[in-house]
């Protein structure tokens, strides 16, 4: 049986993409058009404009949000976790578990260098606004930097339980790019100056990825490679996850109802408020008054006329204008919340607590949850693998043992999950105030503890361990007992020299 081309097999598995794309494009065009044009558009044509904004504001608040929840800056987003059978050896060896820590911290930080010299954040920031815009993004993560492939521009498959086994990305590059041994079919003279397509193959098999490319049919000499299974650059990422669907849906879905409604709403108003602007005047044509008179007075002239022959053209639709003007302030409401916007957490009023804010707030980002748990099995897990994997290969990092040490996501989900620890802890020692004496029984050590890592923070070095407390309060004790001890003496010393001096004898010769 020949196997099938990857040109043919694209155009294929592009008729199970087509609805997905176009649900993309209609979000996208109610948003940010320039995420996803429509079909045939090119760099020359004009793109349209919608009629509000709260569309584009509120998928880059979104994504700016999510960008610093899942790649906080100057903080890594992951940390290595250790077996518990090894962790267990290594506490019994003296000494060696804090030294394997500090080892493991040491990667840590340097696969966070490696983020902000890459400029990774940038292209992540794109692939989010396309994953609430459009649900689906492919990234590309090379030596030297993430690379954002936009849905018309790759196709996947999957299979039951989401597990990807194909990807095709199509691509026009100039034909000199091509390596010198490769022939091309022959081509008529007009075409031999165009762009050709390229495809991209990764195909799942066993436990590795094949890749390699393909121009007319033809292997692209150089192309082919593998991959590990956990470890390939190409990562095709979802923002929600539709069982036996090969394609996400995008956030912005969820809300496209409303976002029509508030377009078309908004586009009455706008043109309605343009027309009642207009100003015209209505001369009776059987009265008295020159219409020319009029239009050539000054301000503050005199002329002979009536009044009832003059009147001013109005539309006479404010109420209908103000049935429009509210259902466009529900509606913005409404998409304020869905997309976690400032001004949708407080609330109207003369006395509006901080207090009251930050909750609004916070259970607005709990409301993500869903979101950074999809986020962090597809986007971030993957990508610290790949990055972990590319240093390793150019000797700037240790190989680990992948079955005792693992990169765990700390960001996002677990970030949430820190975040309703603190709220617990904070409402717990509140009600404790409420009872006499009850500060004795907490163990502010453990307590100390357990608020530092709500608040995600590296406590090593920071905090003191009993031993040292109990070092130290042992040496403050025998400090004050010698001190104790030496008064009486220094005392008594002090008593003789008086005594010598009133003798006229001088103590240092007695």
């Amino acid at each position: 049986m020949a196997t099938k081309s990857a040109a043919s097999l694209y155009a294929k598995w592009k008729t199970d993409r087509e609805p997905f794309l176009r649900r993309a494009r209609d979000c996208s065009a109610l948003t940010i058009p320039t995420l996803l044009p429509p079909d045939g558009h090119s760099s020359a044509s004009d793109l349209p404009t919608p009629w509000q904004s709260i569309g584009a504001r509120g998928v880059n608040n979104l994504a700016a949000k999510m960008l610093m929840s899942l790649f906080p800056v100057n903080s890594p987003f992951f940390k290595y976790s250790i077996d518990d059978f090894t962790l267990e050896e290594l506490t019994q060896a003296e000494g060696m578990r804090a030294k394997v820590e500090e080892g493991l911290n040491k990667i840590e930080r340097a696969v966070q260098a490696e983020v902000e010299a890459s400029a990774l954040r940038v292209a992540a920031f794109e692939a989010l606004k396309h994953l609430i815009a459009g649900g689906n993004s492919l990234l590309f993560l090379t030596d030297t930097g993430l690379r954002v492939f936009h849905l018309h521009r790759y196709v996947v498959r999957r299979d039951p339980m989401g597990n990807v086994l194909d990807i095709i990305v199509e691509e026009e590059i100039d034909r000199d790019l091509l390596p010198a041994t490769m022939v091309l079919p022959e081509d008529s003279g007009r075409d031999k100056d165009e762009p050709v397509k390229i495809y991209t193959w990764v195909k799942r098999n066993g436990k590795i990825w094949n890749v390699h490319q393909e121009v007319k049919d033809l292997k692209v000499p150089g192309s082919e490679g593998t991959y590990p299974l956990d470890k390939s650059p190409w990562l095709p990422v979802r923002f929600t996850k539709i069982d036996g669907e090969n394609y996400g849906r995008g956030y912005v879905e969820e809300y496209l109802g409303d976002l029509k409604s508030l377009e078309g709403l908004q586009q009455a108003i706008v043109e309605g408020a343009a027309a009642a602007a207009k100003i015209l005047f209505l001369v009776n044509p059987n009265g008295v008054t020159d219409m020319d008179d009029l239009a050539d007075a000054e301000n503050g002239a005199f002329r002979e006329g009536m009044e009832s022959d003059v009147s001013v053209l109005q539309l006479q639709k404010y109420n209908d204008f103000r049935v429009a003007a509210e259902s466009v302030s529900e509606i913005s409401a409404r998409l304020s919340y869905a997309f976690l916007l400032n001004s949708a957490v407080q609330r109207n009023g003369e006395r509006v607590t901080a207090e009251e804010i930050r909750y609004v707030a916070n259970e607005l980002d709990a409301a993500l949850g869903g979101i950074y748990a999809l986020m962090s099995q597809e986007l971030q897990l993957p990508l610290v693998k790949r990055l972990i994997y590319q240093m390793e290969r150019q000797k700037r990092l240790p190989v680990l043992p992948t079955k005792a040490v693992k990169p765990v996501i700390v960001t996002g989900l677990e970030a949430i999950g820190r975040g309703n620890d603190l709220t617990k802890l904070e409402q717990f020692i509140a009600g404790l105030e409420q009872i006499p004496q009850a500060a004795q029984r907490i163990n502010w050590g453990d307590y100390i503890t357990r608020r530092g890592t709500a608040l995600g923070m590296d406590l090593k070095g920071l905090i003191k361990s009993d031993e040292q407390v109990a070092q130290e309060e042992q040496a403050a004790q025998q400090a004050a007992m010698l001190q104790q001890g030496l008064s009486p003496a220094i005392n008594q010393a002090g008593q003789l020299m008086k005594q010598g001096m009133s003798n006229g004898q001088n103590p240092a010769q007695s």
